[in-house]
């Protein structure tokens, strides 16, 4: 048996294996988004959580984000789309320009055949020639032929290629429309929210304005944060039985990532703004303190995740927006609040650097940026110990 066999025989042997475990992780990231979810509707059910102005801002600012990351997959869809439509395109200008030339060079070699017919086989064959000459002539003919036929084979494969090439750059174009009818839908979508917040905004903004004065409120507020991170915690502790190794207890908070340890004094800021703040001090006018930063941005600025990791959270949480949560293993967290959009969603894995969300003003903050906080086992570090310069994550 050939080695090109054998490794064809054991990928087949090997697929079933790759196939569980593919369905094995779609499974496990399933029951990670329904334990979140679960958890998340538990907590807007209690008591301490529940508000007319909450309730408001939480419903208009998600729909924002989501209207928001609608565009953002609509718009990587149309580039991925208009940069396969000009590779298609480019294709097919190729293959014309190949096609062209050979069907110059077969109409002469054809011209040639048709001024001389097959009489020269004959005179070969009749003349007094030396046998040795008159077969190495016919070898030559003998080749003519042989090209004129590959030309002829290259061509019907040529103008395969040709119409294949056509077929998708006219199914992408076709793509190409759909999504901008589909991206205009949306935009509308859109500005209706936005409109629609505004309205909101309105109607509760004196109660918004006494609501930043209030300690009790901002205390509460830590309060939630402190207890979904402690619930998520437990959630990511619980063992991942679709796979689980043999004889051991794999969890999702289980290192996958490089050791986030090691990056201390190595992280990039989240996004590029003026720290308005500084860990550990007291918030305006309260002596609840600061967990984290609060770097002042321009609105819709990109967002960028400061390490590997996994989305564990991505959703509006009162007093801080629409938050998103990533957990970099071993029980480090990373946390994105204020947010306008969150692109990404619970259970996507990201690179340090990827574009993760968009600067808002969201949870009834009247400042445009981003809060950003790190933790260690529920604990808040001093994100100042950790960042390495000011400069925005790597793009």
């Amino acid at each position: 048996m050939t080695l090109l066999a054998r490794i064809a025989l054991l990928s087949l042997a090997l697929l079933p294996c790759i196939l569980h475990a593919h369905a094995g992780q779609q499974q496990e990231l399933e029951n990670l988004r329904q334990r979140i979810s679960d958890l998340q509707q538990e907590m807007e059910k209690t008591s301490d959580t529940k508000s007319e102005t909450a309730d408001a801002l939480r419903e208009s600012e998600r729909a924002i984000s989501n209207s928001n990351r609608e565009l953002y997959k609509l718009s990587k869809q149309q580039r991925e789309a208009s940069l396969a439509l000009g590779q298609f395109q480019q294709q097919t200008k190729q293959l014309s320009q190949e096609m062209q030339e050979q069907q110059l060079l077969l109409a002469k070699l054809l011209y040639q055949q048709y001024l001389g017919g097959r009489q020269e086989y004959f005179k070969l064959l009749l003349n007094n020639h030396d046998p040795n000459q008159a077969a190495r002539e016919l070898q030559y003919y003998e080749y003519i032929a042989q090209s004129r036929a590959g030309w002829l084979k290259s061509m019907r494969g040529n103008l395969a290629k040709l119409n294949t090439a056509t077929a998708q750059a006219r199914q992408k174009n076709i793509e190409l429309s759909a999504l901008q009818a589909e991206q205009a839908v949306q935009k509308q979508n859109l500005l209706r929210e936005k409109n629609a917040h505004q309205q909101v905004l309105q109607k509760i903004a004196l109660r918004l304005k006494q609501q930043r004065k209030e300690i009790g409120r901002l205390q509460r507020d830590e309060n939630h944060l402190a207890k979904l991170l402690q619930k998520l915690s437990r959630i990511l502790a619980q063992p991942r039985t679709n796979l689980r190794p043999k004889g051991g207890t794999e969890t999702a908070q289980d290192s996958r990532y490089a050791p986030f340890l090691s990056l201390q004094g190595k992280l990039p800021l989240p996004v590029k703004g003026k720290i308005t703040n500084t860990f550990g001090s007291n918030r305006p006018d309260s002596p609840v303190l600061w967990k984290g930063l609060f770097l002042q941005a321009a609105a819709s600025q990109p967002v960028y995740a400061v390490a590997p990791g996994k989305v564990i959270f991505a959703d509006w949480l009162r007093g801080f927006g629409n938050l998103l949560i990533i957990d970099h293993g071993l029980g480090y967290m990373s946390l994105y609040g204020n947010n306008e959009t969150l692109y990404k969603q619970v259970g996507e894995d990201l690179q340090a650097g990827d574009t993760i969300a968009a600067v808002g003003n969201s949870g009834g903050n009247e400042n445009y940026g981003l809060y950003f906080e790190l933790r260690h086992e529920g604990i808040p570090l001093d994100p100042g110990k950790w960042i390495k310069g000011r400069s925005p994550a790597a793009r």
